[in-house]
């Protein structure tokens, strides 16, 4: 297995002494993993011909299936794709169910997904499985339940969807599908719905099993696609020298040929530069995946990071505006952060508003990843309004599952929130310990952003202790909080509804 070289040059002899449809089709496999676009699109074209001329209507509608998802895959031409998928279409009306039928309505389930339709998309998926079962295709049934999966999961039904991913992926790299392409596809799943979930325990162990398939299968595009995935999660484990080793990597073996599945290494490379500080080019390879939904949540939280609250709202309601409610998981992740500006904007009503939807959708996905980000942003708004005990109370809660999820900086930025809080309950001991564990967790991974606010922050207490100033009053302590996260007058006078002047009178008094 993996030597496509050698399985090229027999089909070329094949053909070179008894050419066929057949041969055809064998070369454009191997050329397909070889990933030579041209000479696979040829050898797919020439098979189509041949199969029609036979009039063998399944065969032929077959290769254009294949024809049509190399157009998308390699090139990203929806619209000849769309030629080819209807061309495959038209053919199988004429024809008995098979499984080149459940690969359309497979294909179909696919596209569905991609245009953020979880619903229809399980729907398809379900019957292209069930066709596969019917007719014995071991790959197109469980190819169709690692898609069907991932609709659960996109839709809520996390549990469930993750069930059906890893049945899926231990058939792929186990060697029972025919067709190993959907092998590759399957392991392309299960590492996207776990990245999606975030439940990263789950994706480093399936990282490292399709890191194995895809050296054994001498798949260097799979092997990059992993490395995406497996960068993403490391990101979010704090272990960035690694990560970046990884993402870079990653961006690199894709290459040209696949300019779809290198976005989505360039995206999570990206998020990495973000969270280092290096901003401007964290935009330029944003900019570069424009339409990506990951690349317009990193743009939200880039605006954050530079305090520009207003341009982070308008991306992140562009977003969401993307995504049906149906999308439950996918909605979540961007609605934190739109929460974020929301509250930096003073909009503390609208800011509710999205955290009520946040809550429904941790109670209809408790799993600790969402439960954790919906308590975060009950603490955010609670401590936006001065009701530090409830903000206390909910940035606990999230601290404690962010550290059971091992995710460090999310952990970090919830400690400082809740050293805030606690500041503002006239709690500066307790304050002062989340606030140098949340700086030793950013100074580990090299989290500019947060390691700078803990200091501010500690900085800030301690000039007050050593000053013996009398204790700060309740607004003073509002202020002070905003200044140790950064904010300027400006944007504290918007923040406290005050004026400007009103303002430098508090941080001169401080």
């Amino acid at each position: 297995m993996g030597a496509w070289r050698d399985a090229r040059a027999a089909f070329d002899e094949t053909l070179r002494v008894a050419p066929s449809a057949a041969a055809w089709e064998g070369l454009s496999w191997a050329t397909w993993w070889l990933e030579d676009v041209a000479a696979c699109l040829e050898a797919r074209e020439h098979a189509f011909r041949l199969y029609r001329e036979a009039d063998d209507a399944r065969a032929a509608a077959r290769m254009a299936l294949w024809i049509g998802d190399d157009h998308l895959e390699f090139r990203g031409a929806e619209a000849v794709a769309e030629g080819w998928f209807g061309r495959a279409a038209r053919l199988l009306v004429t024809v008995d169910a098979s499984p080149e039928h459940g690969w359309l309505a497979v294909f179909e389930a696919h596209a569905l997904l991609e245009g953020n339709d979880p619903v229809a998309a399980m729907t398809r998926a379900t019957e292209a499985r069930e066709l596969g079962r019917r007719h014995g295709s071991v790959d197109l049934e469980m190819f169709s339940l690692a898609t069907e999966g991932l609709a659960m999961i996109d839709v809520g039904e996390v549990e469930r969807g993750m069930r059906c991913l890893d049945e899926a992926s231990a058939a792929a790299l186990a060697g029972e599908f025919e067709n190993l392409a959907p092998a590759a596809w399957t392991c392309c799943r299960v590492l996207s719905a776990c990245e999606r979930a975030r439940d990263f325990d789950r994706g480093a162990q399936w990282c490292s099993k399709v890191e194995e398939f895809s050296l054994r299968m001498d798949a260097h595009f799979l092997t990059g696609v992993c490395r995406a995935h497996h960068g993403a999660i490391l990101t979010w484990r704090g272990n960035w020298a690694e990560a970046e080793r990884e993402l870079e990597a990653a961006v690199d073996e894709l290459g040209e040929h696949r300019p779809y599945w290198r976005l989505e290494a360039v995206v999570r490379l990206a998020d990495l530069r973000r969270r280092q500080g290096r901003l401007a080019e964290a935009e330029d390879l944003f900019t570069q995946a424009a339409a990506h939904l990951l690349a317009m949540q990193g743009l939200g939280e880039l605006h954050l990071d530079r305090g520009e609250p207003a341009a982070a709202r308008e991306v992140l309601e562009r977003c969401l505006r993307r995504l049906p409610h149906d999308s439950q998981l996918a909605r979540a992740w961007p609605l934190e952060v739109l929460v974020r500006a929301l509250i930096a904007l003073g909009d503390h009503e609208s800011a509710s508003a999205r955290v009520e939807e946040l809550d429904l959708i941790a109670a209809a996905i408790p799993t600790p990843a969402l439960r954790a980000t919906a308590r975060s942003a009950d603490g955010l708004l609670a401590a936006a309004t001065a009701d530090h005990a409830a903000a206390r109370h909910h940035l606990e809660i999230a601290v404690d599952l962010l550290e059971a999820c091992g995710t460090p900086i999310e952990c970090a930025r919830a400690r400082l929130e809740l050293a805030r809080s606690l500041l503002a309950l006239d709690r500066p001991s307790a304050a002062q310990t989340e606030a140098r564990a949340a700086l030793a967790s950013a100074g580990e991974a090299g989290a500019v952003l947060e390691r700078d606010h803990a200091q501010a922050f500690l900085s800030a207490i301690d000039r007050s202790a050593d000053d013996a100033a009398p204790p700060l009053t309740a607004r003073q302590l509002d202020v002070l909080r905003l200044v140790a996260q950064g904010w300027g007058d400006k944007e504290i006078a918007t923040q406290l509804l005050l004026s400007e002047h009103t303002v430098h009178r508090h941080v001169a008094n401080i």
